[in-house]
């Protein structure tokens, strides 16, 4: 059951195999609906990739709990026993907007922790993996950031926030500038963690609560790669964390005093 190098193994072909089908609709004509809101985009690329993703993981694991954003999957990790952890295309505002920046993300879980993850940027031609020692970038191994100066340092709100919360987002968006060198914003939260994990983005934070699918995965990259994950309190973050908060380790207070930011325009 807890097999890491064999769920690894999974969890990259799975991820490439999704990948590979959502990449033969980028920048092509077609359909576009939304769920939620007019930026929160679902296409049949979406459900195409998703399919691929199971399909690969059933081939080796047919009775393992699916967890997942499309195709009415199980939205909830399970506390105890395997698990996978899916996005099919993690950054789909990029996607349809043309955008390389997007991810196929799959992540193995034993009793709601990550084991093994991988996450693919197929326009970019980048796989990210890791199991249980290290974490790689086709196949190298990667490590993240060792920059200790904030003012020489990357930081990226990730997530999004609903529209009543805006405000908050303004205002941690404010403390990255004030705090760090430079402000990024990419899209894909997935492919923001690995970023951190290569050491390219030195924080990448958001005092808003996370989906499974948006974060588990990068999340495991981070740690492999000798970083630190936690909630807004500074918690060791869990799938169910409100916020997340990813950095290289050496920037994590002040990366945790600028996502308080938000809290403190709430008065929490």
């Amino acid at each position: 059951m807890t097999d890491v190098a064999t769920r690894l193994d999974v969890a990259r072909s799975a991820a490439e195999a999704g990948g590979e089908r959502a990449l033969e609709d980028f920048r092509r004509d077609i359909l576009i609906e939304t769920k939620d809101g007019p930026t929160d985009f679902v296409t049949e690329a979406d459900r195409a990739a998703q399919r691929a993703v199971v399909s690969e993981i059933r081939d080796s694991f047919p009775d393992d709990p699916i967890v997942g954003e499309e195709d009415e999957t199980p939205s909830t990790v399970p506390e105890t026993g395997p698990a996978w952890v899916i996005d099919p295309i993690d950054g789909t505002a990029n996607y349809v907007r043309g955008v390389h920046n997007w991810t196929t993300a799959v992540a193995a879980v034993v009793d709601g922790e990550p084991v093994a993850a991988a996450v693919v940027a197929p326009a970019l031609d980048d796989v990210y993996a890791a199991g249980a020692e290290g974490t790689t970038r086709n196949g190298e191994p990667i490590y993240v950031s060792e920059t200790t100066d904030p003012e020489a340092a990357a930081a990226c709100p990730t997530l999004w926030w609903s529209r009543e919360r805006r405000d908050e987002f303004a205002a941690i968006a404010g403390a990255v500038v004030n705090t760090f060198a430079d402000c990024r914003r990419i899209g894909s939260a997935q492919y923001e963690l690995a970023l951190v994990a290569d050491g390219a983005l030195d924080a990448t934070l958001a005092n808003v609560d996370a989906h499974p699918w948006d974060t588990i995965a990068g999340t495991h990259l981070v740690r492999q790669a000798g970083g630190r994950v936690t909630d807004v309190d500074g918690e060791r973050w869990r799938h169910d964390a409100r916020g997340i908060v990813a950095t290289s380790g050496e920037l994590h207070e002040e990366a945790l005093n600028v996502t308080r930011a938000g809290d403190r325009v709430t008065g929490n």
